[in-house]
């Protein structure tokens, strides 16, 4: 029998969700809480096991016309000074291309590839029910509906995680900021400026567009969430000063995680940062929903019954997440090192600690 899905967000991860169950002939319904779909965003990041994953979904081969290639990976300090210079291409080759996105590109061939799964806009769910073998969903306008599963994808701040009984997220000790720039063609790679409890990373979108990031200790960024976050950066070398001439609007978000992670309750299952959150300097926020959307449709469909693929789920998912999670922190406690053993560091060993962050991710999940 094929079950009856239901998906609870329509971001990467649900649209994910939704294309993966389809290609196993199986038809989810969504709901998503926002009254309309997003079209803005800033960029993503895409390292090469991301890209793999787009392209078990059969959607890259469309993708990579509007990405942007990313051949390089450079550490620098704030003054611009290189301490690390990775071949991200020579790394990644085995498994596939890196490269750069808009958020907004990547969202809109995910909705075009979810094909005919029915999303209902708008909608949130307010409570979960047993009802015999399945679990009755409420919904925010009255309604109801039955299902065999129920899936959270809505994100850091999840409903259905709170429903369950999850974990709540916590913050990693950092504030962010996210902003596109245009007009900087110079810039075609992806680079990082590391100051003192600062970061500002770059990363080129094509077409002389530029993703960029921001991120300060929590601590310092009381009160910073005005055109003053700025001046955190006011003595990075070029081109962070250009930059941030581009910056009002910039989207502000602390930076906030789920650990442990949350997986599964009963015909209830966690996908994407509503299962696991992380700090994003592995560039693995995306990644992990989309392999996590693979997975999860790859064991509906091959196996017995619900309970047995939600064990089996979890199972294939738990060690690898704990994995780049631990990395996340590991980079953290680098980046906190007093600035000299930093630099040191990452000038010394920074293409040894590249390599082993992500080398168990460069095997299918």
């Amino acid at each position: 029998m094929t079950p009856r899905v239901l998906v609870v967000g329509a971001g990467v991860a649900g649209l994910a969700l939704a294309r993966a169950l389809q290609l196993r002939d199986i038809t989810a319904e969504l709901v998503e809480r926002l009254p309309e779909w997003e079209t803005s965003g800033t960029g993503l990041y895409l390292p090469g096991n991301s890209v793999r994953a787009l392209d078990e979904l059969g959607i890259w081969t469309e993708l990579a016309a509007r990405a942007n290639p990313i051949v390089r990976q450079r550490f620098r300090d704030h003054r611009g000074r290189l301490l690390a210079d990775i071949d991200a291409r020579s790394y990644w080759k085995d498994v596939a291309p890196c490269a750069a996105i808009r958020r907004s590109e990547l969202h809109e061939t995910l909705r075009a590839g979810s094909g005919e799964a029915p999303v209902r806009l708008g909608l949130s769910v307010t409570a979960l029910d047993d009802d015999g073998p399945a679990k009755r969903a409420r919904f925010s306008d009255g309604s109801t509906g039955a299902y065999d599963l129920v899936v959270g994808a809505d994100g850091v701040h999840s409903t259905i995680r709170d429903l369950v009984g999850g974990p709540s997220a916590r913050s990693v000790g950092q504030a962010s900021w996210r902003f596109v720039a245009e007009g900087f063609p110079e810039i075609e790679d992806w680079t990082v400026m590391l100051g003192r409890g600062r970061a500002f990373l770059t990363v080129a979108l094509g077409d002389g567009s530029v993703y960029c990031y921001a991120d300060i200790g929590a601590s310092e960024a009381t009160g910073a969430r005005g055109a003053e976050w700025r001046e955190q950066f006011a003595d990075f070398a070029d081109p962070v000063p250009r930059l941030l001439e581009h910056a009002h609007g910039a989207y502000f978000a602390p930076i906030e995680e789920v650990v442990p992670p949350a997986w599964t309750a009963r015909r209830v299952v966690l996908v994407g940062d509503a299962a696991h959150a992380s700090s994003p300097n592995m560039a693995q926020g995306a990644a992990m929903a989309l392999e996590d959307a693979l997975v999860l449709a790859d064991v509906l469909a091959t196996s017995s019954g619900i309970d047995e693929a939600l064990a089996m789920y979890e199972r294939r998912r738990a060690g690898r997440v704990a994995w780049v999670q631990d990395q996340t922190h590991r980079r953290d406690r680098t980046r906190s090192l007093p600035p000299i053993v930093r630099n040191l560091t990452l000038r010394l060993v920074g293409e040894r600690i590249y390599h082993s962050n992500y080398r168990p991710l460069r095997d299918p999940p």
